[in-house]
């Protein structure tokens, strides 16, 4: 093992320290939606007011309930539990469920050079619903491909790849050129610490022409206004203010301050007569508990630490080459929102880079700078409760992945070795490493 791997491992061991101050000792299905331990009083208070906000739906403007009108005119969702129920990870719908809440679909028209630009007649997002006398944008069909494989030691597997098809369209033909790219919701713990990570430490981690050798090349989404993105399964947001503005102006339809015009694309401008829940629609005070609230969910404590099973799958996370993208350890800096949250040690297991995973997880859309096949590294922690919380195992950022192995084995590009190591290693060493993740 290398130098820097070994480092790794013995970080990764050292699975519960430091983590009391913004940790929580929950494992049970609302490990996901408490506050971190620190907050006082009246900042519960707030949380508890943006946990409200999250949870409840918008209606149709004009409505005698105040403060939650405006939905629409096209959305996904009616509110922000809708796709991350108890703040945690949705998933793919399956067979003919009608509750397709948590699965968005991304749409654009390709470009030779540059970012894809917003398709004329459906805009950036497909919006599967509508409020009543307007039609919804399209209707997803969702099919699989199968990929057999198999490990080292003989034993098969099959990845299901997603193929999806948009139908029932409202407003017009697609044309030439149209990408698509779905994505799921992910979980809503620890975003708050996310962001407090330092940009420098971000750019540090960057090694865009693999200067070392280590077969790595992450680089940081640098955003057309020149911000350093780290939210978003492409980091195509820089702030968890800005990401909550995007989601409720594409998910719900429902305007802000920073986000004021409704997410529709200048053909549905012309044609749409639809009411409106004020200029803007959600205010800035309740849009601010929502901020709070998002930025002060904490992170359960990972489980099973002094297992030995355990353990000895974290040193492999170390030695399969995983922690070199999933790096464990972080330490925040300052931020305007929170006094405490400075000089944190946390274990996110993320650098919030993007890299190249290939072409097998590479669909149709570019976001921003980022080419299809390059994904920012989605952060682990709580990511073994996710069954508990929701009750399913579907990962990546389509859910594409039954399982965490499947995750795993979907893995190509630069995380192309590390797969390999997982795929040839033997069973009891495979099932170790899985045991890490299910931890944590």
């Amino acid at each position: 093992m290398s130098g820097l791997r070994c480092i790794v491992a013995l970080t990764v061991v050292a699975l519960a320290a430091d983590l009391a101050a913004q940790g929580v000792a929950d494992a049970t299905s609302n490990a996901f939606s408490l506050p971190l331990p620190f907050l006082t009083a009246k900042e519960r208070r707030a949380f508890a007011v943006g946990n409200s906000f999250f949870k409840q739906n918008w209606v149709t403007a004009p409505a005698s309930t105040a403060g939650r009108d405006g939905l629409g005119p096209l959305f996904n969702a009616r509110s922000c539990s809708s796709c991350h129920f108890r703040d945690g990870r949705s998933q793919p719908p399956v067979d003919d469920d009608r509750d397709r809440s948590g699965l968005l679909v991304r749409i654009g028209v390709r470009q030779p050079d540059g970012p894809d630009l917003p398709h004329p007649r459906y805009g950036g997002q497909i919006q599967d619903v509508a409020v009543q006398g307007i039609a919804p944008e399209a209707s997803v069909r969702i099919g699989t491909a199968p990929r057999p494989g198999s490990y080292g030691d003989g034993e098969p597997f099959e990845l299901l790849a997603p193929e999806y098809e948009l139908r029932d369209l409202g407003y017009g033909e697609l044309g030439e050129g149209t990408v698509l790219g779905a994505r799921v919701a992910p979980q809503m713990v620890g975003l708050g610490l996310l962001e407090a990570i330092p940009v420098a430490a971000l750019l540090a981690g960057e090694d865009p022409d693999d200067r070392d050798g280590d077969g790595i090349s992450g680089r940081a989404h640098r955003l057309a206004d020149g911000a350093i993105g780290r939210f978003g399964w492409k980091a195509t947001q820089p702030t968890v203010e800005a990401q909550a503005a995007a989601a409720f102006v594409n998910d719900i339809g429902i305007t802000s301050a920073l986000e004021p015009d409704e997410a529709l694309a200048p053909s549905q401008r012309q044609q749409l007569i639809f009411a409106s829940g004020g200029a803007p629609e959600i205010e800035a005070r309740t849009f601010e508990r929502v901020v709070f609230y998002s930025r002060t969910l904490a992170v359960p404590d990972p489980r099973g630490v002094d297992d030995p099973e355990v353990r000895r799958g974290s040193a492999l996370f170390g030695e399969f080459g995983c922690a070199l993208c999933h790096v464990p350890e972080h330490t925040t800096g300052a931020v305007d929102w929170h006094a405490d949250i400075n000089e944190l040690a946390i274990r996110p297991y993320t650098d919030l880079l993007l890299h190249d995973l290939g072409e097998g997880l590479a669909d149709q859309k570019r976001d921003g700078d980022a080419l299809p096949a390059e994904w920012r590294t989605p952060p682990l922690w709580g990511i073994g409760l996710v069954p508990v919380v929701n009750g399913h195992t579907r990962y990546l950022h389509d859910g594409r992945a039954r399982d965490l192995a499947e995750a795993v084995l979907w893995h190509g590009g630069e995380a192309f070795a590390s797969r390999e190591r997982f795929r040839l290693a033997p069973r009891p060493d495979r099932a170790a490493l899985l045991a890490f993740l299910s931890s944590l």
